[in-house]
């Protein structure tokens, strides 16, 4: 069958770098990829695939089926955008893949018993589509997940860290910052006192734990004391345990900034809390086998834990279901992800090259574990299990 997924992939070529570009010249942030959904579901409906947008009420979240099948396969696409530097983390080479294996699977649909669904899902970036997507029901019935994520190597066994995506503001009162500073309760020192607090915290972090943030909002002239402030942070950790326990102690960072300074403070959550990723063991060598027949020398299984990517909302999806989100490599001229020289680098022949072998690993990951009879059957038995645990959690209801 691996003829027929090269064949299959080399027919839609120019469709499939087409929307790569596509997507990588008209960038959208979360929640809001009008432009980028409707690429995906054109090119996907001319391939014979039965496309719906919205899917599970999300407006630029998309599914296209394919086949009937009892092995219900998920191929995930992201085309969301980072703000002002675009597609600096690819995900228009992770469209097109999915797309691309998609395509590739059809033809072969009946003869593997397989039921494919090329799911967009938006909102990576921030705000968490897939958790959403996975709260709702979206992936339930799925034996398995893929997807591929361009980066500076190829890396099969990926591995992400925990993320919790908070804000904090700080409310004190405005008063005359010359006349009368005395009147006032300085929000923006609030936030001073935290991030003093937050610095002196980095020394004792547990191995993987990090933070990072911004401040949002600090103020809005110099001669008036700042009644509103507001930080944006990330929190990180290797596992979601870990994380929970940084949280913690951040929180307490935010405590004292307000008491210091005689402020309020509130804290929300701006996405869910990304779970780090889980994927099967499986899945990630039938994908190594794949990228490695195509010339590519993906990291040793041992060195795969030193190159965490982040942090990623299908972290989520394979602590649930068996899944991969394996890296694919491009020549990115040492720029990593987030910089505007790797969003340059995502349309070049490297990235094509790229899509087409990420759509053949994909696909070729597909067909592997389909045709396994073990391996179907350990796949299937735990979508089944989901099932009844979903319907016996209904019925406690």
């Amino acid at each position: 069958m691996t003829s027929e997924v090269d064949d299959a992939i080399a027919g839609a070529q120019a469709d499939l770098i087409a929307l790569s570009h596509s997507i990588h010249a008209e960038p959208e942030l979360a929640f809001a990829e009008h432009r980028s959904v409707a690429k995906v579901a054109e090119v996907l409906s001319r391939y014979g695939f039965d496309v719906t947008v919205p899917y599970f009420g999300l407006p630029t979240a998309l599914c296209a089926e394919y086949g009937s099948g009892d092995f219900v396969v998920g191929l995930l696409a992201e085309y969301d955008a980072l703000p002002e530097i675009g597609h600096a983390c690819g995900h228009n080479v992770i469209a097109a893949a999915a797309v691309g294996a998609g395509i590739a699977l059809a033809p072969l649909a009946d003869r593997l018993g397989i039921t494919i669904r090329v799911i967009g899902t938006p909102a990576e970036e921030t705000g968490g589509g897939k958790v959403l997507m996975l709260e709702r029901g979206a992936f339930d019935d799925l034996a398995m997940v893929a997807m591929v994520h361009p980066g500076p190597e190829d890396i099969a066994g990926a591995h992400s860290l925990a993320m919790a995506d908070i804000a904090v503001t700080f409310r004190g009162r405005e008063a005359h910052a010359s006349a009368a500073p005395q009147l006032g309760l300085n929000a923006a020192d609030a936030a001073t006192v935290a991030q003093v607090g937050l610095g002196l915290l980095r020394q004792h972090l547990e191995p993987g734990q990090q933070m990072h943030g911004i401040v949002s909002d600090g103020g809005i002239a110099p001669n008036i004391v700042p009644a509103h402030t507001e930080m944006l942070y990330y929190l990180r950790a290797g596992t979601s345990t870990a994380l929970s326990a940084l949280t913690d102690r951040v929180f307490a960072c935010f405590e004292a900034g307000a008491l210091a300074a005689g402020c309020t403070h509130e804290i929300r959550t701006v996405s869910p809390n990304y779970d780090e990723l889980r994927p099967d063991p499986w899945l990630v060598g039938a994908y190594r086998e794949q990228i490695e027949t195509m010339g590519r020398s993906p990291l040793p299984p041992d060195r795969e834990g030193s190159r965490p990517l982040g942090s990623t909302d299908m972290g989520n999806v394979t602590q649930v279901i068996p899944g991969i989100h394996p890296v694919i490599g491009i020549d990115s001229g040492g720029a990593v992800t987030h910089q505007p020289e790797f969003a340059a680098a995502c349309v070049t022949d490297s990235a094509d090259r790229a899509v087409l072998d990420g759509a053949r690993a994909l696909a070729g990951t597909v067909v592997a574990a389909a045709t396994d009879p073990a391996q179907r059957t350990r796949l299937l038995g735990a979508a089944a299990a989901r099932s009844d645990a979903q319907e016996r959690r209904g019925t406690a209801r």
